[in-house]
C-alpha cells in the first residue's frame, strides 16, 4: 500500500487526531510539515488540496480530504469496514457524531484555543478560553465516572477526535488536576496498541 501523505503542523492537534488514526489503524503513512509561518498552506499547490488552506490534509492514492473530522471518517470507512470505529448503529453513530461536533466547537474553543494562545501567540482571549475548557472538561468529568469511552463502550473515532487537545490542555494553561476520570480517560488512549503522541510544548502557569 502506497503511503497515505498527512500534511501537517507537528503541534497542531487537529493534525495529530489525524496522525494518531492512521497509527491505531496500522497505516502506512508520510508526514509533510508545511511551513505555515512562510505561508506554505496558502500556496496554490496546498489550496488545491486544503482549499481553505488548513491543516490537516491528506492524500491518498490521489484522493485528497481536508478537515480532521472528515479524515478520521474517511479512514475508518474505508480501511476498518464494519469495526467498532464508527458504528453502524443509528444511536451509537450519533452519539459519536455528537462529540465530533464537541471536538470542532467547545474543544476547539476551549483547550484548544487556550493553547493557541499560549503555544502559538494567538491574539485570542485567553481567560475565556480557559473558562470554556474548565466548563466542557466538570460535563466530561461527570460523563466519564462510569464510563470507559466518550460515546460507546470501546474506544471510537470520538475518543481519538477529543483526545489530543485535551491531552495538552496544560500547555494552554489549563489544569487537567481537577479531573481525575478525564485523566484516566487519557490513560486509556495512550495505552492503545500503536500509540502516537504529539509533540509537547512548554507549560506555562495553570488555571
Amino acid at each position: 500500500m502506497t503511503p497515505i501523505k498527512l500534511y501537517r503542523n507537528p503541534k497542531s492537534g487537529h493534525c495529530h487526531r489525524v496522525e494518531l488514526m492512521l497509527a491505531l489503524l496500522d497505516l502506512p503513512y508520510e508526514t509533510i510539515d508545511l511551513d505555515m509561518a512562510n505561508g506554505a498552506h496558502k500556496a496554490p499547490d496546498y489550496l488545491k488540496i486544503s482549499p481553505f488552506g488548513l491543516v490537516p490534509a491528506i492524500d491518498d492514492g490521489g484522493y485528497t480530504l481536508a478537515d480532521s473530522n472528515a479524515i478520521l471518517v474517511y479512514l475508518v470507512k474505508t480501511y476498518a469496514k464494519g469495526s467498532t470505529w464508527m458504528p453502524e448503529d443509528p444511536k451509537a453513530a450519533a452519539d459519536v457524531q455528537r462529540w465530533l461536533t464537541v471536538a470542532a466547537d467547545n474543544i476547539y474553543s476551549g483547550p484548544c484555543a487556550a493553547r493557541l494562545v499560549k503555544v502559538f501567540g494567538a491574539p485570542l482571549d485567553h481567560e475565556g478560553a480557559v473558562g470554556k475548557a474548565h466548563n466542557l472538561f466538570k460535563m466530561m468529568e461527570v460523563h466519564l465516572a462510569d464510563r470507559q469511552w466518550l460515546a460507546t463502550d470501546t474506544i471510537t473515532i470520538a475518543d481519538v477526535a477529543g483526545y489530543s487537545y485535551i491531552a495538552h490542555a496544560p500547555e494552554g494553561g489549563v489544569d487537567l488536576a481537577p479531573y481525575p476520570n478525564i485523566r484516566a480517560w487519557l490513560g486509556r488512549i495512550e495505552a492503545e496498541p500503536k500509540f502516537v503522541g504529539m509533540a509537547t510544548s512548554p507549560i506555562p502557569e495553570l488555571a
